[in-house]
């Protein structure tokens, strides 16, 4: 994931910082406790496609 995108992307809902997953290839919005697909090397920002985060994830978060 290129780090210069990474800067710029916030979270679609919450306009919030997103955390990169490498091992899950995912971005996560703690906040909201979504995590967006990385799919072929792009970031899939679509509140349909995220999936929620458990309360375990999101305290592994933190």
């Amino acid at each position: 994931m290129d780090a210069r995108l990474l800067d710029i992307l916030v979270c679609p809902l919450c306009k919030g910082p997103l955390d990169y997953r490498k091992d899950k290839q995912d971005l996560v919005c703690k906040a909201d406790r979504l995590a967006f697909p990385i799919r072929d090397g792009i970031p899939v920002m679509l509140e349909e496609e995220a999936a929620a985060l458990s309360a375990e994830e999101a305290d592994a978060l933190r």
